[in-house]
């Protein structure tokens, strides 16, 4: 999990996101004001987790920007723990808030081997 800590740490400064484990599963938590479900997407893929989340904004004609702090986008890729099964992840989104959750994967219990007595 430490390398997925690492990575959240490494997003933008103007991009809040907390980590949650449970035995279960893991959830991400990303503050993404503006953005809808229908402007982000998730996929999942070789043990990383790509986030593209996409905000709108628009600008009345008569403004212009003097300055301009707020990013329009977030494009990160969030490698993902060992024991995480991100084919079964979800997702919702609400009020620019995103919550992704990543079940764990069940350890099948091994087959015992015999041994035989030489």
């Amino acid at each position: 999990m430490s390398v997925l800590r690492d990575a959240l740490r490494d997003l933008p400064d103007a991009v809040f996101a907390d980590l949650l484990e449970s035995d279960d599963e893991y959830r991400i938590v990303i503050d993404v004001p503006g953005v809808t479900a229908d402007t982000a997407d998730l996929i999942a893929e070789s043990g990383r987790l790509r986030v593209d989340a996409r905000r709108e904004k628009s600008v009345p004609p008569e403004f212009h920007y003097v300055r301009e702090d707020r990013p329009l986008f977030l494009d990160a890729e969030l490698p993902l723990p060992r024991d995480a099964d991100g084919e079964n992840a979800s997702a919702t989104m609400d009020r620019g808030v995103l919550e992704i959750s990543v079940p764990k994967r069940v350890d099948e219990d091994g087959q015992p081997i015999p041994i035989d007595d030489a």
